[in-house]
């Protein structure tokens, strides 16, 4: 699952290849928006651990990583 994070202040988005589901990160982004911390934690493909403050998210975009094209196809 490829998850994009828009940090604010950040000139680029954060881009995190993870083994979770979708579900489990619209649940884990839902929990740290309610919580006091205000901690978003993913865990990458490799078990790395990234942590983002929720008042610094500018937006979560959780989706599959989209295949590259190839040629001058017009597909």
């Amino acid at each position: 699952m490829e998850i994009k994070i828009g940090v604010n202040g950040a000139p680029r988005e954060l881009v995190v290849d993870s083994s979770q589901t979708a579900e489990e990160v619209v649940a884990l982004v839902e929990a740290a928006l309610a919580s006091e911390k205000g901690l978003l934690v993913l865990e990458d493909a490799r078990g790395r651990q990234v942590l983002v403050p929720v008042d610094k998210l500018g937006y979560v975009e959780v989706g599959e990583p989209e295949a590259r094209r190839v040629g001058f196809g017009a597909l």
